[in-house]
């Protein structure tokens, strides 16, 4: 009897889990999309809102530059199609033609930590035009 009741649990975590991962997958996608939008149309003051907090503050390098010119200096790729999502947690990574961003989840929703992203191999971190500190 227990073992039955263990995976009839587990089926109904997995099935939740799974709904619960898709909407994380595409509101992390919606994001990092309305984040290359805003960047492809010159809007870095949409841009510059959809970045974390600390990222933001380093795009404007503790406040000596505002957002919107440090985002525009980063000369980020123009991103198009997304092409593959993975949801972490709270953490996810978007991988578009042209660029890779990387996003975390806060009260407000899904803002971007890093973007202008690059592998370096399989046991590097990624390098990333810009990044929280």
């Amino acid at each position: 009897m227990l073992p039955r009741a263990a995976g009839a649990l587990l089926a109904v975590l997995l099935l939740g889990g799974c709904g619960a991962s898709a909407a994380r997958e595409d509101g992390a996608a919606d994001a990092g999309r309305r984040f290359a939008a805003a960047l492809s149309a010159g809007d870095y003051r949409t841009g510059c809102a959809l970045l974390a907090p600390d990222t933001r503050e380093q795009v404007e390098e503790d406040g000596r530059t505002p957002c919107r010119t440090g985002l525009r200096e980063a000369g980020l790729a123009t991103a198009v199609p997304v092409r593959a999502v993975a949801v972490y947690g709270q953490e996810a990574q978007l991988r578009m033609t042209g660029d890779t961003v990387f996003l975390s989840r806060f009260d407000g929703g899904w803002l971007v930590t890093a973007a202008g992203c690059e592998a370096r191999g399989a046991d590097e971190p990624y390098r990333c035009a810009v990044q929280g500190g």
